[in-house]
């Protein structure tokens, strides 16, 4: 009765979800109305460039001249009335993403790496198809018909290898999805380049990039989330050829986009002794790591990331004060990022200044909520006898999992709380 009852709502579900995208005209499945996309990327868009190293404010007039373009080019979608939004990531990484409903974020690092404005087009084009065609609320709905799928299984044998199977036949789907929502956001982001009046063929060189850099996987981590998201293909520069065969040449300007990026360009030997310094990190060389720090600031003063990584360097040699003299400037220079609050409260914590953590790590929270900063709010809440605080906070860092929740778990239940 159960698997039957599952059923029938599975496939009551999906049949009502069933509509009509938007920008193919295709048949689509979607279980999220668009209202509730828009609330969803809305309250998504902050944390997510919180955790992704925040807004890049350095030269402020490069977010102003990326989100005309971006307006521009929207305006000539299939949904030109959602409320688009576009923000530079401080970012070393090569990538741009979309959320529901139209907020649109893309990296220093892919701005460094394009050579022209019909270049960062094509990207933001891409991204603009994502939201207007409802692939964040199509993916969503595919996870969501999965999950269900697979609880059927479960609930219809205690077969592990079958259940195994299921798993990763679930992950193929969604794989398989994914690349069909890319050859969608290529083609169709070409249209609206072409309606701006750009060059189409730079959304072939712009695949062209990517696939020369998914051949050479070393270059890090961060490639491997670039390519689990936008996975590039022959197939992909293929089509992007095909879909420029024939149309207008359009405008490059190269002029006005290498203006827009001379403080990126300018700042390139700044982020590069950073990027050094965070590998020296990773090997455990301080001092090295420090000194690397030290000529980055030097070459830009006013990148706050540089200063909150000088900070825990300091911090790891046990120079408090030091380092919260690093996260002061830091928090100064980027008032809007939360991570020179949230180690600055780590500081203050280990020196016993309980105050000012909490200051901290409430101001922390404020822009990305976290499982640490809660953790070190509960036992600020216990050091002032406020249990019932400190049990929520708790409560909230045991949902993380790990080492965090564990610990949070284990504080909870020496509360007697359950």
């Amino acid at each position: 009765m159960r698997i039957y009852l599952l059923s029938l709502f599975l496939i009551a579900s999906l049949l009502s979800a069933c509509g009509t995208n938007p920008v193919t005209g295709r048949t689509q499945v979607t279980l999220m109305n668009q209202a509730s996309e828009i609330a969803v990327g809305e309250q998504q868009y902050s944390p997510s460039q919180q955790s992704q190293g925040g807004a890049y404010i350095v030269d402020k007039t490069l977010n102003d001249y990326v989100s005309r373009i971006g307006n521009t080019l929207a305006k000539h979608s299939a949904q030109p009335n959602l409320p688009y939004e576009f923000v530079v990531l401080n970012n070393d990484s090569a990538n741009a993403w979309a959320l529901p409903g139209g907020k649109i974020a893309i990296n220093r690092g892919l701005l460094a790496a394009l050579d022209d404005e019909a270049q960062l087009a094509s990207v933001l084009g891409h991204e603009i198809v994502h939201a207007a065609a409802r692939h964040g609320a199509e993916q969503q709905t595919t996870a969501f018909g999965i999950q269900l799928l697979t609880a059927l299984i479960q609930t219809q044998t205690d077969n592990r290898l079958y259940q195994q199977g299921a798993a990763l036949g679930g992950g193929a789907v969604q794989a398989h999805y994914g690349r069909e929502n890319e050859l969608e956001a290529d083609y169709y982001g070409i249209n609206y380049m072409v309606a701006a009046g750009y060059d189409p063929y730079a959304a072939v060189e712009l695949q062209q990039t990517f696939l020369e850099l998914s051949k050479n996987r070393s270059q890090g981590d961060w490639l491997e989330r670039l390519f689990a998201s936008h996975p590039p293909s022959a197939e992909r520069v293929e089509k992007n050829k095909q879909r420029a065969q024939g149309l207008p040449k359009g405008k490059r300007n190269k002029a006005a986009y290498q203006q827009a990026i001379q403080q990126i360009t300018k700042d390139k030997a700044a982020y590069e002794l950073h990027t050094k310094a965070l590998t020296a990190v990773s090997k455990k060389q301080w001092d090295n790591a420090l000194s690397l720090t030290n000529q980055a600031i030097k070459k830009q003063p006013k990148e706050a990331r540089f200063h909150i990584t000088k900070g825990r360097l300091l911090e790891a040699k046990d120079k408090h004060d030091d380092a919260i003299a690093a996260f002061n400037q830091a928090t100064a220079l980027e008032p809007n990022y939360f991570a020179g609050y949230f180690y600055r409260g780590l500081t203050q914590q280990k020196i016993k200044q309980h105050s000012a953590a909490e200051k901290d790590f409430l101001s922390s929270n404020k822009l990305l909520e976290t499982s640490v900063a809660n953790y070190y709010l509960g036992e600020i809440a216990l050091t002032k006898n406020q249990q019932s605080s400190a049990v929520s906070y708790f409560r909230k860092a045991a949902q993380s999992g790990g080492e965090v929740g564990k610990a949070a778990q284990e504080k909870l239940q020496t509360l007697g709380v359950q």
